[in-house]
């Protein structure tokens, strides 16, 4: 690109549509004589006179005539590429699919009420849930994912987040379990069986350090990979699983199953939006971390009643 001025492709575009020094000088706010040097200097860049005398105006040579068109559109071009993109996009026509990394538990309570908004203002999009087996920014950072849902943690120090809603765990266990029939103390939980979910295999977690601290330890008979498989076998045996609250809040999850407030306290969960910063500013992504967030208010974690 050395010697070349990409100014001079605005002032070329003027100059062919006004005919006239002083239009094209009045259309780009420059003075006349600015005008006219400018023109000199398309002249020897095009090798052509581009406009010449005729009376008291200008005319066109054939060479001008034959740019007009294509000056106009790359000069159009060009503005397009270094301006601001448009804050909005067009929903109606947005063609695109975004892919989504959550686990079961989000998918199982979220993904219906974002399809049903995702259908309505965006007919031609499309919504690819995908399986989020570890924390992982690698598909944020190459595109294949859209945004990821989860517990922040450590991750990628450049990833953006928003938190989603917060959520606490319960303990469930099947309708008529026995540990319901009286008030669950410290005790009586951890006397229980249990059956714990922990993506890496880990058998403890924060319940069982707030149980240690009274000296107590739960019997746990079986770790499984997500929250849903828990409440399989909680509703199908005496285990007592643990599970964030908003599980529940799936009815082909909850059915069959009681919620308990834990005896111990155990901080809280923040589940956040991730999404990597080259997004940050693209308008249809902007538009899908609002249904996103949006989706997370109606049934969302906060909102579910108490005992559930």
């Amino acid at each position: 690109m050395n010697g070349i001025d990409l100014n001079l492709l605005p002032a070329l575009d003027a100059l062919l549509a006004e005919g006239s020094v002083t239009g094209a000088a009045r259309r780009l706010g420059l003075s006349s004589s600015a005008m006219s040097r400018t023109l000199a200097r398309l002249r020897a860049a095009t090798g052509d006179p581009l406009l010449v005398r005729a009376g008291r105006g200008l005319v066109p040579t054939p060479r001008a005539v034959a740019l007009r068109d294509r000056v106009h559109a790359l000069a159009r071009e060009a503005r397009d590429v270094l301006s601001p993109q448009e804050e909005r996009v067009d929903l109606t026509t947005l063609d695109r699919t975004f892919t989504i990394r959550a686990n079961e538990g989000f998918i199982g309570l979220f993904s219906a009420p974002l399809v049903a908004a995702l259908a309505e203002a965006a007919p031609h999009a499309r919504l690819r849930f995908a399986p989020k087996p570890a924390k992982d920014a690698g598909p944020l950072r190459e595109g294949d994912a859209d945004l990821e849902i989860g517990v922040l943690g450590a991750f990628a120090p450049e990833v953006r987040t928003h938190l989603l809603f917060r959520d606490r765990f319960l303990g469930v266990v099947r309708a008529g379990h026995g540990l319901l029939s009286a008030p669950v103390t410290p005790e009586a939980y951890a006397a229980a069986r249990h059956v714990v979910a922990s993506r890496r295999g880990h058998f403890t977690g924060a319940v069982d350090d707030a149980l240690e601290a009274l000296g107590l330890y739960r019997r746990i008979i079986a770790v499984v990979p997500g929250f849903p498989d828990a409440l399989r076998i909680a509703r199908q045996s005496d285990l007592v699983a643990l599970v964030p609250r908003s599980c529940l809040g799936d009815p082909s999850l909850a059915e069959g199953l009681v919620g308990f407030d834990l005896p111990v306290t155990t901080p809280e969960i923040g589940i956040s939006a991730l999404w990597h910063p080259r997004m940050e500013a693209d308008p249809a992504h902007r538009w899908l971390r609002g249904i996103v967030t949006a989706a997370c208010r109606i049934p969302g974690a906060s909102a579910l009643p108490r005992g559930l």
